[in-house]
């Protein structure tokens, strides 16, 4: 191996070990190895074998190089052009995987419209391939049929894959009316931090579920004679622990009240899913939810979910950043309308279209027109809050927006402990952010950017936040490794080059 190669590897491997948060001392201990064989290692001056790659880039949860087939994908990015035209929004990304779980409930045929082909939906089918359910995709690859096994193999699970997604712990809401044991890997997925279970176990022991965690698996044990006697009250309104609530709810004989439940979009289209499937949600859009469960469904059920609130606010942010004019079409309005009231008070320039109806017949969309403004600092701090909040996922790209608007922008990233670090990459592309903890960072613009060549964040929207100042910046920059933007959005590369942008897609070790 030569010491050109040797050096362009080892400045990967240290590049996802602190974009891991790691020290020299942490991953040689993960590879049972020495901290300065490590440090030879990313310095280029020891020879590294194809295996070693491997098992850092296993440790590190970093595509390094990929045995077997072609490696980890980069972006080259021309930046300083302007985009136009319209681009539509996909459907969403969280409700397509809560569906992919919920279709476990399901003894008949499920299909599902439009589904997001993205990494994160790869995952989850390949552990339902695994466990003996049947998937294909039909119609020229635009939907997607799901057909159950009469029985789960669940020793035959993929654990790599499970492993690869936070998605796998809604298994355990629909597996508990299945199986009476089963195990499951731990949840994976980005990078954010500690990110407890605790919340998922208090509302699923209501339903006789008990999980003891042990080398790397939950170990679970489903007791058929508990059954909820009140209502349940999540801990935390969170997105996924609604869902596994209505999961479980969603077969059992009986009423189930859930309360302080999220009412977001990817709930909602879940509650619309198990409405197709013969089970009455009361609530839906609040945060109150009573379940009128059904012990057996075995239905062929038709569904479309509906579009995705955080693509289409990564696209609004794309046309800011590279003071464009782009009309985003087919955007879930109900799900974006305090993103845009602040956007407004920021002084964004746009109209949007008369309402009309996604094809699942419910969620409100209109066609959003952004144009170039001159904006200002909001006055109030940038902070997530449960729907119908600010989005917790929209939180990142108002850091690219307050970078290019004048004056001080607090941004208050409470839900998640490292986001707000991986904001700051945005230094390197010339931004002027201040980490004032690990959940706040002050932004000042407007900026300056410039083309710069780095690692991916290990976050999903950090990382387009990154990739989005890229094509601001003159010049050419390069982002690595952008196997966690492949986990939420399909195509983006080639679905923003359409309306003008120049991203190219490439391989090199």
């Amino acid at each position: 191996m030569s010491d050109d190669y040797l050096v362009r590897i080892g400045k990967l491997i240290r590049d996802a070990r602190q974009h891991r948060g790691w020290t020299q001392a942490q991953l040689a201990e993960a590879l049972a190895t020495s901290q300065s064989a490590v440090n030879r290692i990313e310095r280029g001056n020891q020879n590294i074998s194809l295996e070693m790659i491997a098992r850092i880039g296993e440790a590190l949860d970093s595509e390094i190089v990929s045995l077997g087939y072609a490696g980890p994908m980069h972006l080259r990015v021309v930046g300083g052009r302007r985009l136009s035209g319209s681009i539509d929004v996909k459907t969403s990304k969280n409700a397509c995987v809560a569906l992919l779980c919920a279709s476990l409930l399901n003894k008949g045929r499920t299909v599902l419209r439009r589904v997001a082909r993205i990494e994160e939906v790869y995952r989850l089918l390949e552990v339902l391939n695994s466990i003996g359910v049947r998937t294909r995709w039909i119609n020229d690859g635009m939907d997607l049929e799901i057909v159950p096994p009469g029985h789960l193999d669940m020793e035959s699970i993929d654990a790599d894959a499970a492993r690869r997604t936070r998605s796998i712990i809604m298994f355990l809401g629909p597996l508990l009316h299945r199986l009476r044991h089963f195990k499951l890997p731990y949840a994976g997925g980005c990078d954010l931090g500690t990110r407890t279970i605790e919340p998922h176990m208090i509302a699923l022991r209501r339903f006789g579920l008990d999980i003891t965690a042990t080398e790397g698996l939950y170990h679970a044990e489903v007791d058929r004679d508990v059954a909820p006697d009140r209502p349940i009250v999540l801990t935390e309104r969170g997105d996924t622990v609604t869902e596994n609530a209505l999961l479980a709810a969603a077969r059992h004989d009986g009423v189930t009240v859930i309360r302080n439940a999220s009412s977001n979009y990817m709930v909602q289209d879940l509650c619309f899913f198990l409405e197709a499937l013969g089970v009455r949600v009361e609530g839906i859009g609040t945060t109150t939810l009573t379940v009128h469960g059904v012990p057996r469904i075995d239905t062929d059920v038709d569904y479309s979910p509906s579009e995705d609130p955080v693509e289409a606010m990564s696209l609004v942010a794309a046309a800011v950043v590279t003071e464009s004019e782009l009309t985003v079409r087919r955007v879930p309005i109900e799900f974006l309308e305090i993103e845009l009231a602040v956007l407004e008070e920021m002084g964004l320039d746009h109209d949007r279209s008369a309402e009309y109806t996604a094809d699942n017949g419910r969620t409100r969309l209109v066609d959003l027109t952004v144009r170039p403004s001159k904006l200002e600092a909001p006055i109030d701090k940038i902070h997530p809050m449960p729907f119908p909040g600010l989005n917790i996922d929209n939180v990142p790209f108002f850091a690219a927006i307050a970078a290019a608007a004048q004056g001080k922008t607090l941004i208050h990233d409470w839900v998640y402990d490292n986001r707000a670090i991986y904001l700051t990459d945005l230094n390197r592309l010339g931004g002027r952010l201040q980490l004032l903890d690990p959940h706040r960072v002050l932004v000042e613009g407007p900026t300056r950017w410039r083309a710069a060549e780095m690692m991916c964040p290990p976050a999903l929207r950090p990382a387009v936040v990154v990739l989005l100042a890229m094509m601001a910046a003159e010049g050419t920059s390069v982002l690595r490794n952008v196997y966690v933007i492949n986990r939420g959005y399909e195509d983006l590369a080639e679905r923003l080059n359409s309306v003008g942008a120049q991203i190219e897609i490439f391989r090199d070790i």
